[in-house]
Protein backbone atom coordinates (compact mmCIF):
# COMPACT_ATOMS: atom_id res chain seq x y z
CA UNK A 1 0.00 0.00 0.00
CA UNK A 2 0.61 3.55 -0.72
CA UNK A 3 1.87 5.18 3.02
CA UNK A 4 -0.45 8.12 3.11
CA UNK A 5 1.47 11.77 3.29
CA UNK A 6 2.43 10.99 7.20
CA UNK A 7 5.29 8.49 6.26
CA UNK A 8 9.16 10.42 7.00
CA UNK A 9 10.84 10.36 4.14
CA UNK A 10 14.28 10.91 3.54
CA UNK A 11 14.59 14.30 1.02
CA UNK A 12 17.46 12.02 -0.94
CA UNK A 13 20.59 14.17 0.08
CA UNK A 14 22.84 11.34 0.62
CA UNK A 15 25.15 10.47 -1.85
CA UNK A 16 25.46 6.77 -1.07
CA UNK A 17 23.91 4.07 1.50
CA UNK A 18 26.48 4.35 4.41
CA UNK A 19 25.88 7.73 4.75
CA UNK A 20 22.39 7.46 5.76
CA UNK A 21 24.00 6.02 9.05
CA UNK A 22 26.65 9.29 9.75
CA UNK A 23 25.87 11.82 11.05
CA UNK A 24 27.88 14.77 8.86
CA UNK A 25 29.88 17.20 9.89
CA UNK A 26 28.22 18.47 12.63
CA UNK A 27 27.86 15.78 14.43
CA UNK A 28 31.47 16.55 15.88
CA UNK A 29 30.40 19.05 18.32
CA UNK A 30 30.41 18.42 21.66
CA UNK A 31 26.81 17.30 23.54
CA UNK A 32 25.34 14.86 20.89
CA UNK A 33 23.19 12.46 22.31
CA UNK A 34 21.67 10.09 19.85
CA UNK A 35 19.67 8.60 22.60
CA UNK A 36 16.70 10.49 21.30
CA UNK A 37 16.61 9.59 18.05
CA UNK A 38 17.13 5.72 18.74
CA UNK A 39 14.16 6.26 21.51
CA UNK A 40 11.97 7.33 19.29
CA UNK A 41 12.68 5.38 16.09
CA UNK A 42 12.19 2.66 18.44
CA UNK A 43 8.99 3.44 19.71
CA UNK A 44 8.12 4.19 15.80
CA UNK A 45 9.50 0.56 15.33
CA UNK A 46 7.35 -1.25 17.59
CA UNK A 47 3.97 0.93 17.34
CA UNK A 48 4.10 0.76 13.75
CA UNK A 49 4.76 -3.13 14.34
CA UNK A 50 1.71 -3.42 16.21
CA UNK A 51 -0.29 -1.91 14.02
CA UNK A 52 0.47 -3.98 10.87
CA UNK A 53 0.15 -6.82 12.63
CA UNK A 54 -3.21 -5.91 13.84
CA UNK A 55 -4.39 -5.21 9.89
CA UNK A 56 -3.84 -8.94 9.48
CA UNK A 57 -5.55 -10.15 12.42
CA UNK A 58 -8.56 -7.87 13.19
CA UNK A 59 -9.89 -8.51 9.68
CA UNK A 60 -9.80 -12.10 9.55
CA UNK A 61 -11.06 -12.35 13.14
CA UNK A 62 -14.08 -10.43 12.02
CA UNK A 63 -14.41 -12.57 8.63
CA UNK A 64 -13.66 -15.45 10.63
CA UNK A 65 -16.72 -15.24 13.12
CA UNK A 66 -19.23 -13.30 11.34
CA UNK A 67 -18.50 -14.65 7.53
CA UNK A 68 -19.53 -11.46 6.59
CA UNK A 69 -17.35 -8.62 4.06
CA UNK A 70 -19.41 -5.86 5.15
CA UNK A 71 -19.05 -6.38 8.50
CA UNK A 72 -15.53 -6.52 7.75
CA UNK A 73 -15.65 -3.55 6.18
CA UNK A 74 -17.74 -1.37 9.13
CA UNK A 75 -14.53 -2.28 11.59
CA UNK A 76 -11.67 -0.76 9.02
CA UNK A 77 -14.65 2.08 9.34
CA UNK A 78 -14.86 2.36 12.83
CA UNK A 79 -10.77 2.47 13.36
CA UNK A 80 -10.17 4.92 10.68
CA UNK A 81 -13.01 7.44 10.85
CA UNK A 82 -11.93 8.39 14.92
CA UNK A 83 -8.33 8.06 13.44
CA UNK A 84 -8.81 10.71 10.42
CA UNK A 85 -11.05 13.32 12.54
CA UNK A 86 -9.14 13.28 15.96
CA UNK A 87 -5.54 13.48 14.02
CA UNK A 88 -7.02 16.96 11.82
CA UNK A 89 -7.59 18.60 15.26
CA UNK A 90 -4.30 17.24 16.84
CA UNK A 91 -1.97 19.98 15.67
CA UNK A 92 -2.22 22.54 17.70
CA UNK A 93 -3.12 20.30 21.16
CA UNK A 94 0.56 18.74 20.50
CA UNK A 95 2.17 21.99 20.62
CA UNK A 96 0.81 22.83 23.13
CA UNK A 97 0.46 19.96 25.82
CA UNK A 98 3.84 18.54 24.08
CA UNK A 99 4.28 15.53 21.67
CA UNK A 100 5.98 13.05 24.52
CA UNK A 101 3.17 13.45 27.14
CA UNK A 102 0.55 12.96 23.82
CA UNK A 103 2.35 9.75 22.26
CA UNK A 104 3.07 7.58 25.66
CA UNK A 105 -0.59 8.29 26.43
CA UNK A 106 -2.27 7.81 23.39
CA UNK A 107 -0.33 4.31 22.74
CA UNK A 108 -1.19 2.98 26.45
CA UNK A 109 -5.22 3.94 25.55
CA UNK A 110 -4.38 2.20 22.35
CA UNK A 111 -2.77 -1.01 24.30
CA UNK A 112 -5.79 -1.10 26.97
CA UNK A 113 -8.31 -1.20 24.08
CA UNK A 114 -6.47 -3.84 21.88
CA UNK A 115 -5.93 -5.55 24.77
CA UNK A 116 -9.32 -6.04 25.93
CA UNK A 117 -10.34 -7.88 22.85
CA UNK A 118 -9.41 -11.45 23.59
CA UNK A 119 -10.17 -11.44 27.21
CA UNK A 120 -13.98 -10.61 26.09
CA UNK A 121 -14.20 -12.33 23.34
CA UNK A 122 -13.37 -15.51 25.17
CA UNK A 123 -15.26 -14.66 28.02
CA UNK A 124 -18.34 -14.48 25.73
CA UNK A 125 -18.42 -10.76 26.68
CA UNK A 126 -18.09 -9.34 22.69
CA UNK A 127 -20.21 -8.91 20.12
CA UNK A 128 -19.85 -7.03 17.24
CA UNK A 129 -20.81 -3.61 18.29
CA UNK A 130 -18.52 -3.66 21.58
CA UNK A 131 -16.13 -5.03 19.37
CA UNK A 132 -16.98 -1.95 17.20
CA UNK A 133 -16.62 0.85 20.08
CA UNK A 134 -12.90 -0.82 21.08
CA UNK A 135 -11.96 -0.52 17.93
CA UNK A 136 -13.51 3.44 17.28
CA UNK A 137 -11.26 3.70 20.76
CA UNK A 138 -7.90 2.48 19.18
CA UNK A 139 -8.32 4.49 16.51
CA UNK A 140 -9.07 7.73 17.77
CA UNK A 141 -5.69 7.01 19.97
CA UNK A 142 -3.72 6.31 17.68
CA UNK A 143 -3.90 9.09 15.34
CA UNK A 144 -2.50 11.43 18.34
CA UNK A 145 -0.09 9.05 18.72
CA UNK A 146 1.61 8.92 15.20
CA UNK A 147 1.12 12.55 15.08
CA UNK A 148 3.26 13.26 18.06
CA UNK A 149 5.99 10.71 17.21
CA UNK A 150 6.46 12.10 14.16
CA UNK A 151 6.90 16.04 15.65
CA UNK A 152 9.31 14.28 18.10
CA UNK A 153 11.78 13.55 14.81
CA UNK A 154 13.29 16.92 14.44
CA UNK A 155 13.47 17.49 18.01
CA UNK A 156 15.81 14.08 18.20
CA UNK A 157 17.76 15.18 15.54
CA UNK A 158 19.01 18.19 16.87
CA UNK A 159 19.72 16.88 19.80
CA UNK A 160 21.99 14.19 17.99
CA UNK A 161 23.42 16.61 15.45
CA UNK A 162 22.09 14.72 12.60
CA UNK A 163 20.66 16.11 9.63
CA UNK A 164 16.77 16.52 9.66
CA UNK A 165 16.44 14.48 5.99
CA UNK A 166 18.65 11.90 7.05
CA UNK A 167 17.12 11.57 10.70
CA UNK A 168 13.34 11.64 8.68
CA UNK A 169 15.05 9.13 6.46
CA UNK A 170 16.12 6.74 9.23
CA UNK A 171 12.11 7.07 10.21
CA UNK A 172 10.48 5.86 7.05
CA UNK A 173 12.83 3.20 6.58
CA UNK A 174 12.31 2.30 10.11
CA UNK A 175 8.16 2.29 8.91
CA UNK A 176 8.45 0.61 6.06
CA UNK A 177 10.70 -2.33 7.80
CA UNK A 178 7.66 -2.31 10.16
CA UNK A 179 5.00 -2.44 7.25
CA UNK A 180 7.43 -5.56 5.86
CA UNK A 181 8.04 -7.22 9.27
CA UNK A 182 4.68 -6.62 10.69
CA UNK A 183 2.32 -7.90 7.70
CA UNK A 184 4.45 -11.56 7.92
CA UNK A 185 4.41 -11.67 11.80
CA UNK A 186 0.67 -11.39 11.79
CA UNK A 187 0.35 -13.81 8.94
CA UNK A 188 1.89 -16.31 10.73
CA UNK A 189 0.25 -15.76 14.33
CA UNK A 190 -3.02 -16.37 12.40
CA UNK A 191 -2.34 -18.77 11.17
CA UNK A 192 -0.71 -20.59 13.68
CA UNK A 193 -1.95 -19.49 16.76
CA UNK A 194 -5.82 -17.54 15.76
CA UNK A 195 -6.38 -13.90 15.22
CA UNK A 196 -6.37 -13.17 18.93
CA UNK A 197 -2.96 -14.07 19.74
CA UNK A 198 -1.68 -11.12 17.02
CA UNK A 199 -4.46 -8.75 18.56
CA UNK A 200 -2.97 -9.62 22.03
CA UNK A 201 0.33 -8.73 20.21
CA UNK A 202 -0.83 -5.83 18.75
CA UNK A 203 -1.27 -4.69 22.62
CA UNK A 204 2.11 -5.22 23.73
CA UNK A 205 3.67 -3.58 20.99
CA UNK A 206 1.45 0.13 21.72
CA UNK A 207 2.35 -0.77 25.91
CA UNK A 208 6.13 -1.32 24.82
CA UNK A 209 6.06 2.08 22.64
CA UNK A 210 4.28 3.68 25.59
CA UNK A 211 7.21 2.93 27.86
CA UNK A 212 9.87 3.90 25.11
CA UNK A 213 8.22 7.36 24.80
CA UNK A 214 7.77 7.69 28.64
CA UNK A 215 10.88 6.57 30.41
CA UNK A 216 13.41 6.13 27.99
CA UNK A 217 13.85 9.74 26.48
CA UNK A 218 16.08 12.22 28.10
CA UNK A 219 14.47 14.54 30.76
CA UNK A 220 13.22 17.48 28.82
CA UNK A 221 12.69 16.36 25.55
CA UNK A 222 9.13 16.20 24.04
CA UNK A 223 7.80 19.53 26.23
CA UNK A 224 4.81 21.51 25.51
CA UNK A 225 5.50 25.30 24.23
CA UNK A 226 4.17 25.90 27.50
CA UNK A 227 4.06 29.87 26.77
CA UNK A 228 0.95 32.62 26.98
CA UNK A 229 -1.18 33.47 24.39
CA UNK A 230 -0.11 36.34 22.70
CA UNK A 231 -3.40 37.94 23.17
CA UNK A 232 -3.77 37.29 27.31
CA UNK A 233 -3.59 34.53 29.47
CA UNK A 234 -7.40 34.09 30.28
CA UNK A 235 -9.08 31.04 29.20
CA UNK A 236 -11.01 33.04 26.43
CA UNK A 237 -8.02 33.64 24.67
CA UNK A 238 -6.47 30.50 25.06
CA UNK A 239 -9.46 29.01 23.09
CA UNK A 240 -9.10 31.82 20.44
CA UNK A 241 -5.25 30.45 20.16
CA UNK A 242 -5.67 27.28 19.46
CA UNK A 243 -8.36 27.92 16.82
CA UNK A 244 -6.05 30.76 15.21
CA UNK A 245 -3.27 28.75 15.01
CA UNK A 246 -5.55 25.36 13.27
CA UNK A 247 -6.81 27.77 11.08
CA UNK A 248 -3.01 29.49 10.04
CA UNK A 249 -2.14 25.90 9.08
CA UNK A 250 -5.54 25.36 6.73
CA UNK A 251 -4.60 29.28 5.34
CA UNK A 252 -1.57 27.99 4.67
CA UNK A 253 -2.34 24.53 3.30
CA UNK A 254 -4.97 26.09 0.73
CA UNK A 255 -2.38 28.70 -1.13
CA UNK A 256 -0.05 26.36 -2.17
CA UNK A 257 -1.70 24.49 -5.30
CA UNK A 258 0.95 21.65 -5.28
CA UNK A 259 0.43 20.80 -1.77
CA UNK A 260 -3.38 20.73 -1.93
CA UNK A 261 -3.34 18.91 -5.51
CA UNK A 262 -0.95 16.32 -3.32
CA UNK A 263 -3.00 15.46 -0.86
CA UNK A 264 -6.20 15.19 -2.64
CA UNK A 265 -4.67 13.01 -4.62
CA UNK A 266 -3.25 10.91 -1.83
CA UNK A 267 -6.61 10.55 -0.24
CA UNK A 268 -8.25 9.19 -3.59
CA UNK A 269 -5.74 6.73 -3.76
CA UNK A 270 -5.28 6.04 -0.16
CA UNK A 271 -8.96 5.24 -0.45
CA UNK A 272 -8.33 2.75 -2.67
CA UNK A 273 -5.71 1.30 -0.78
CA UNK A 274 -7.69 1.05 2.59
CA UNK A 275 -10.42 -0.87 0.57
CA UNK A 276 -7.55 -3.20 -1.21
CA UNK A 277 -5.70 -3.84 2.10
CA UNK A 278 -8.91 -4.17 4.51
CA UNK A 279 -11.14 -5.93 2.69
CA UNK A 280 -10.19 -6.88 -0.85
CA UNK A 281 -6.93 -8.89 0.03
CA UNK A 282 -8.84 -10.91 3.10
CA UNK A 283 -11.58 -11.74 0.81
CA UNK A 284 -9.43 -13.20 -1.90
CA UNK A 285 -7.11 -14.67 0.69
CA UNK A 286 -10.21 -16.78 1.86
CA UNK A 287 -11.60 -17.55 -1.29
CA UNK A 288 -8.38 -18.47 -3.01
CA UNK A 289 -7.75 -20.58 -0.33
CA UNK A 290 -4.39 -18.86 0.68
CA UNK A 291 -6.22 -17.81 4.24
CA UNK A 292 -3.90 -15.78 6.48
CA UNK A 293 -0.77 -17.22 5.50
CA UNK A 294 -1.10 -15.45 1.70
CA UNK A 295 -2.00 -12.05 3.29
CA UNK A 296 0.93 -11.89 5.52
CA UNK A 297 3.33 -13.33 2.59
CA UNK A 298 2.13 -10.79 0.24
CA UNK A 299 1.86 -7.72 2.62
CA UNK A 300 5.65 -9.02 3.56
CA UNK A 301 6.82 -8.96 0.53
CA UNK A 302 5.61 -5.43 -0.59
CA UNK A 303 7.05 -3.67 2.61
CA UNK A 304 10.08 -5.55 1.75
CA UNK A 305 10.70 -4.35 -1.39
CA UNK A 306 9.48 -0.77 -0.10
CA UNK A 307 12.07 -0.76 2.32
CA UNK A 308 14.63 -1.73 -1.42
CA UNK A 309 12.52 1.40 -2.97
CA UNK A 310 12.68 4.02 0.14
CA UNK A 311 16.78 3.27 0.37
CA UNK A 312 17.05 3.18 -3.84
CA UNK A 313 15.56 6.68 -3.27
CA UNK A 314 17.74 8.21 -0.63
CA UNK A 315 20.54 7.36 -2.52
CA UNK A 316 19.79 8.37 -6.69
CA UNK A 317 16.24 10.01 -6.38
CA UNK A 318 17.79 13.20 -5.60
CA UNK A 319 19.51 12.97 -9.11
CA UNK A 320 16.28 12.22 -10.96
CA UNK A 321 13.67 14.33 -11.99
CA UNK A 322 10.83 14.08 -8.99
CA UNK A 323 7.75 14.18 -11.17
CA UNK A 324 8.80 11.28 -13.94
CA UNK A 325 9.86 9.17 -10.67
CA UNK A 326 6.64 10.26 -8.52
CA UNK A 327 4.37 9.03 -11.01
CA UNK A 328 6.51 6.25 -12.28
CA UNK A 329 6.48 5.01 -9.00
CA UNK A 330 2.23 5.42 -8.31
CA UNK A 331 2.17 3.24 -12.17
CA UNK A 332 4.29 0.16 -10.82
CA UNK A 333 2.67 0.61 -7.03
CA UNK A 334 -1.05 1.42 -7.96
CA UNK A 335 -3.06 -1.05 -10.23
CA UNK A 336 -1.18 -3.79 -10.94
CA UNK A 337 -1.79 -5.58 -7.77
CA UNK A 338 -5.46 -5.39 -8.13
CA UNK A 339 -5.37 -6.84 -11.93
CA UNK A 340 -3.60 -9.72 -11.34
CA UNK A 341 -5.78 -10.75 -7.99
CA UNK A 342 -8.55 -10.17 -9.79
CA UNK A 343 -6.77 -12.62 -12.72
CA UNK A 344 -6.43 -15.34 -10.16
CA UNK A 345 -2.83 -15.98 -11.51
CA UNK A 346 -0.52 -17.94 -9.21
CA UNK A 347 0.75 -17.14 -6.35
CA UNK A 348 4.23 -16.50 -7.45
CA UNK A 349 2.85 -13.85 -10.02
CA UNK A 350 1.41 -12.22 -7.19
CA UNK A 351 4.35 -11.54 -5.09
CA UNK A 352 6.17 -10.77 -8.19
CA UNK A 353 3.72 -7.74 -9.05
CA UNK A 354 3.38 -7.53 -4.63
CA UNK A 355 7.39 -7.02 -5.24
CA UNK A 356 7.58 -5.01 -8.12
CA UNK A 357 4.77 -2.33 -6.43
CA UNK A 358 6.81 -2.05 -2.89
CA UNK A 359 9.67 -0.65 -4.85
CA UNK A 360 7.34 1.96 -6.61
CA UNK A 361 5.96 2.64 -3.56
CA UNK A 362 9.12 3.31 -1.38
CA UNK A 363 10.05 5.81 -4.08
CA UNK A 364 7.33 8.20 -2.88
CA UNK A 365 7.45 9.22 0.44
CA UNK A 366 11.05 10.70 -0.31
CA UNK A 367 9.46 12.79 -2.99
CA UNK A 368 6.15 13.88 -0.99
CA UNK A 369 8.41 14.72 2.35
CA UNK A 370 11.16 16.66 0.34
CA UNK A 371 8.49 19.15 -0.98
CA UNK A 372 6.60 19.40 2.33
CA UNK A 373 10.16 20.06 3.64
CA UNK A 374 11.04 22.93 1.22
CA UNK A 375 7.68 24.58 1.11
CA UNK A 376 6.30 24.75 5.17
CA UNK A 377 7.77 26.97 7.34
CA UNK A 378 8.91 25.24 10.20
CA UNK A 379 6.82 26.48 12.79
CA UNK A 380 3.58 25.30 10.65
CA UNK A 381 5.12 21.67 10.38
CA UNK A 382 2.83 20.51 13.40
CA UNK A 383 -0.33 21.84 11.90
CA UNK A 384 0.09 21.45 8.16
CA UNK A 385 1.13 17.70 8.93
CA UNK A 386 -2.16 16.93 10.88
CA UNK A 387 -4.10 18.98 8.33
CA UNK A 388 -2.54 17.19 5.31
CA UNK A 389 -2.68 13.85 6.80
CA UNK A 390 -6.50 14.34 7.65
CA UNK A 391 -7.04 15.21 4.15
CA UNK A 392 -4.92 12.43 2.37
CA UNK A 393 -7.13 10.21 4.97
CA UNK A 394 -10.22 11.43 4.97
CA UNK A 395 -11.51 8.57 2.55
CA UNK A 396 -9.54 5.76 4.36
CA UNK A 397 -12.48 4.78 6.50
CA UNK A 398 -14.85 4.65 3.49
CA UNK A 399 -12.50 2.13 1.68
CA UNK A 400 -13.57 -1.00 3.53
CA UNK A 401 -17.12 -0.05 3.46
CA UNK A 402 -17.22 0.12 0.14
CA UNK A 403 -15.39 -2.69 -0.54
CA UNK A 404 -17.56 -4.49 1.08
CA UNK A 405 -20.71 -3.74 -0.15
CA UNK A 406 -19.35 -3.48 -3.97
CA UNK A 407 -18.00 -7.62 -3.19
CA UNK A 408 -21.44 -7.88 -1.88
CA UNK A 409 -22.94 -6.52 -4.85
CA UNK A 410 -20.73 -7.58 -7.98
CA UNK A 411 -18.45 -10.08 -6.91
CA UNK A 412 -14.81 -9.68 -6.05
CA UNK A 413 -13.01 -10.24 -9.58
CA UNK A 414 -14.87 -7.09 -10.84
CA UNK A 415 -14.55 -4.98 -7.57
CA UNK A 416 -10.92 -5.62 -8.22
CA UNK A 417 -10.77 -4.52 -12.14
CA UNK A 418 -12.57 -1.18 -11.41
CA UNK A 419 -10.23 -0.76 -8.51
CA UNK A 420 -7.50 -0.66 -10.09
CA UNK A 421 -8.94 0.92 -13.25
CA UNK A 422 -9.83 3.56 -10.65
CA UNK A 423 -6.11 3.33 -8.99
CA UNK A 424 -4.74 3.68 -13.24
CA UNK A 425 -6.84 6.67 -13.65
CA UNK A 426 -6.69 8.92 -10.85
CA UNK A 427 -2.84 8.58 -10.21
CA UNK A 428 -2.83 9.46 -14.31
CA UNK A 429 -5.06 12.12 -14.79
CA UNK A 430 -3.31 14.34 -12.12
CA UNK A 431 -0.24 14.49 -13.73
CA UNK A 432 -1.75 16.56 -16.30
CA UNK A 433 -2.46 19.78 -14.11
CA UNK A 434 0.05 22.29 -14.35
CA UNK A 435 0.73 23.00 -10.55
CA UNK A 436 2.82 19.34 -10.60
CA UNK A 437 5.55 21.74 -12.86
CA UNK A 438 6.52 22.71 -9.36
CA UNK A 439 7.96 19.36 -8.26
CA UNK A 440 11.58 20.72 -8.55
CA UNK A 441 11.56 23.81 -8.39
CA UNK A 442 12.38 24.66 -4.63
CA UNK A 443 14.64 21.38 -4.97
CA UNK A 444 17.41 21.55 -2.09
CA UNK A 445 16.33 24.37 -0.85
CA UNK A 446 15.56 24.10 3.26
CA UNK A 447 12.13 25.41 4.99
CA UNK A 448 11.23 28.97 3.82
CA UNK A 449 10.82 31.58 5.84
CA UNK A 450 8.04 31.56 8.20
CA UNK A 451 4.91 33.67 7.20
CA UNK A 452 4.05 36.72 9.26
CA UNK A 453 1.28 36.09 11.64
CA UNK A 454 -1.79 38.11 11.34
CA UNK A 455 -1.34 39.64 14.38
CA UNK A 456 2.44 40.99 13.11
CA UNK A 457 0.94 42.26 10.14
CA UNK A 458 -1.89 43.92 12.18
CA UNK A 459 0.70 45.88 14.32
CA UNK A 460 2.94 46.77 11.32
CA UNK A 461 -0.45 48.45 10.00
CA UNK A 462 -0.97 50.23 12.70
CA UNK A 463 2.90 51.34 13.55
CA UNK A 464 2.77 52.88 9.91
CA UNK A 465 -0.36 55.17 10.48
Amino acid sequence: MTEPTSGPPDRGAAPATAELLSTGPSAAAGGRSLRPLAGVLAAIAVSSTGTRVSAVALPWFVLSTTGSATLTGVVAFCEMTPYVLVKAFTGPLVDRVGPRTVSWTADLVSSCAAGAVPPLYVTHLLPFWPLSCLVVLIGAARGPGDLAKEVMVPEAAEAGRVPLERATGLAGVTERLASGVGPAVGGALVALLGPLTGLAVNAACFAAGSLIIALALPRGMGRGAARPDRDGDDAGHQGEGYWRRLGEGLVFLRGEPLMLSLVIMIGLTNLLDAAFLSVLVPVWARTSGGGPAAIGLTEGVWGAAAVGGSLVAAVVAHRMRRRAVFFAGFLIAGSPRFFVLALGVPMWVVLAAFAAGGIGAGLLNPILGAITFERVPRRLWGRVHALGDSVAWAGVPFGGLLAGALIAAFGLAPVLVAGGAAYFLTTNLAGLRPEWREMDRLRGHGAPAEPPRRQDHEDTHRAAH
